[in-house]
């Protein structure tokens, strides 16, 4: 009998755990604006590691996406622009590309220069972070912070996106 009930006892503490573990697996712990920034660290094709809160006060505008993408492909030549206008007000994109193949992926920057940093990862470790499963997705971020995020390609260049980001900084 003693057994019997010790091994009920441990049945239902697996089933509790059991319950608890997939609850806790299905929590939504996405990158949500007005929420902690998650954090990352990752070398960028320039050579400098990066992470969301290395950026001090300055605006991190930390993009997602792939080059077999056609809307974020689409997308880079207003990103370009944008950096291009805001490097010098404390603005830095960081695009970091989720293609596996490493050689694919050079040949299209060898292509279309970018005038952001770029990363690459591959196992899709630092979007995972974020919650993000499609491209392009864009956080932006000031003190650590997701100020806004972005799920499909912008315009950066439109008056409505300049305004945003000139009020932040």
């Amino acid at each position: 009998m003693n057994t019997n009930n010790a091994l009920r006892a441990l049945l239902v503490a697996l089933i509790v755990c059991f319950i608890a573990v997939i609850g806790w697996s299905l929590q939504d712990r996405s990158a949500k604006e007005g929420g902690a920034a998650p954090e990352f660290s990752i070398r960028t094709d320039q050579g400098r590691i990066v992470s969301a809160n290395s950026f001090g006060g300055k605006i991190l505008v930390l993009n997602f996406w792939a080059t077999w993408c056609a809307p974020c492909v689409q997308e880079i030549p207003s990103l370009n622009e944008f950096q291009r206008r805001f490097a010098n007000s404390g603005v830095v994109v960081v695009a970091i590309s989720v293609d596996k193949n490493e050689q694919k992926y050079k040949r299209f920057l060898e292509r279309i220069p970018v005038s952001f940093e770029t990363a690459r990862d591959p196992n899709g470790d630092v979007s995972a972070e974020y919650g993000t499963f499609q491209f392009p997705e864009t956080y932006i971020i000031k003190n650590g912070r997701v100020m806004r995020k972005f799920a499909q390609a912008e315009d950066w260049l439109s008056d409505d996106m300049t305004h945003y980001v000139e009020s932040l900084l």
